[in-house]
C-alpha cells in the first residue's frame, strides 16, 4: 500500500503535531494535553487495546525481571499494562497523574494485593527513601513525561543495575491494511484537523525509536529496541470510543466531533460487516541503569 497522509493523534505522535512549536510551547502543549484523559477515564478503560503477551515476555527477558521484583509503573492510567505485570508476580507501585484514572485503576486492580496506586506527577513524586526499584516501566505514557526530567528521575529511583523499560501503542499500516483510514482523511481535512503533507502511516516494524535519546542521557546503557504489531477489529461505536481517548479528539470542538463521528458511522454502516480493522504497533525500549 502506498504511503498516504494520515491523522496521527497528538498523544501518539507529539513530534509530528508539534513540529513547528518552540520547546516552551511544546512543553505547555504536552502539559495541557496529558490532563485531557481525565474526562475519558471510563472510556479509556474499555477502549484502549491490551498489549500482546509477547511484548511482556520480551521485556521480562531483556531486563532479567523475576517474580517478586519491585516495579515502578509511570502513568498506569486504568491498569491495562499493570494487570498482566501483577499476574507475573511483580510488586508494583503505580504513579498516575489523573485522579479519576487513579481511582478507576484502584478499583480495577483491587484483587491484586501487590499493587499500589499513587495519584501524583512522576516528575515531582518522591518515593520512600528506604525504597528503590528493580524496574521503572511506562506503557504509552513515557512521551508525556517532561523530557528534561524523565531519565534523571528514573535513574534516581532505580537500584544500581536496575532497568528502565517503556513502550507505546500507535497506528501502523501493513501492506494490505484497511483502506478506511485513507478514505476518511477528507473529513479530517474538512474540519480543520488534517496534518501536514509529510505525515504518513509507518508500516509495522518501521516506527521511530528513542535509542538515541536514551543514550544521550548518559544515564543508561545496554539499550535494546524491539517492535511488535497486532490487529484489533472495531464496530463503529467501539472505534469512536477509541478516538475519544486520544487527546487530539478530546480537544476538538463539539461540531468537529459530531461531523467526524457521523461520517464514521455512515461509512462503516455501508460496509457488509460494519467494522474497521486497525493495526497497532508498539516499540519496546529497555536499558540498564549506569551505576
Amino acid at each position: 500500500m502506498p504511503r498516504v497522509h494520515a491523522y496521527l493523534p497528538a498523544d501518539l505522535y507529539p513530534q509530528v503535531r508539534g513540529q513547528n512549536l518552540s520547546q516552551a510551547q511544546m512543553s505547555s502543549d504536552r502539559q495541557a494535553r496529558r490532563a485531557t484523559f481525565e474526562v475519558a477515564a471510563q472510556r479509556y478503560d474499555r477502549a484502549r487495546p491490551e498489549y500482546p503477551d509477547a511484548l511482556f515476555e520480551e521485556m521480562l527477558r531483556l531486563t532479567g525481571t523475576r517474580s517478586g521484583d519491585r516495579v515502578l509503573e509511570v502513568g498506569c492510567a486504568t491498569g491495562t499494562a499493570t494487570r498482566p505485570l501483577a499476574e507475573r508476580g511483580l510488586h508494583i507501585t503505580c504513579v498516575e497523574l489523573g485522579a479519576e484514572l487513579a481511582a478507576l485503576a484502584r478499583q480495577q486492580l483491587a484483587a491484586c494485593a501487590a499493587v499500589e496506586v499513587v495519584c501524583a506527577a512522576f516528575e515531582t513524586w518522591t518515593p520512600n527513601p528506604d525504597v528503590s526499584f528493580d524496574r521503572v516501566l511506562a506503557a504509552t505514557a513515557w512521551h508525556w513525561i517532561d523530557p528534561d526530567v524523565r531519565y534523571r528521575k528514573a535513574w534516581e529511583v532505580l537500584r544500581p543495575g536496575g532497568h528502565l523499560a517503556f513502550w507505546s501503542a500507535t497506528h501502523v499500516m501493513p501492506e494490505h491494511g484497511d483502506p478506511f483510514f485513507a478514505e476518511v482523511q477528507d473529513v479530517y481535512d474538512d474540519i480543520g484537523e488534517g496534518l501536514p503533507a509529510g505525515a504518513v502511516w509507518p508500516a509495522p516494524g518501521e516506527l521511530p525509536d528513542d535509542r538515541a535519546e536514551i543514550e544521550k542521557s548518559g544515564l543508561f546503557e545496554e539499550v535494546a529496541v524491539r517492535q511488535f504489531d497486532w490487529e484489533v477489529v472495531y464496530d463503529a461505536q467501539a472505534y469512536i470510543d477509541l478516538l475519544e481517548t486520544f487527546s487530539g479528539h478530546i480537544a476538538m470542538q463539539a461540531w468537529q466531533r459530531e461531523r467526524l463521528y457521523g461520517e464514521i458511522r455512515t461509512r462503516l454502516a455501508a460496509r457488509a460487516d460494519g467494522r474497521v480493522r486497525r493495526h497497532w504497533g508498539s516499540v519496546l525500549h529497555t536499558a540498564r541503569r549506569i551505576a
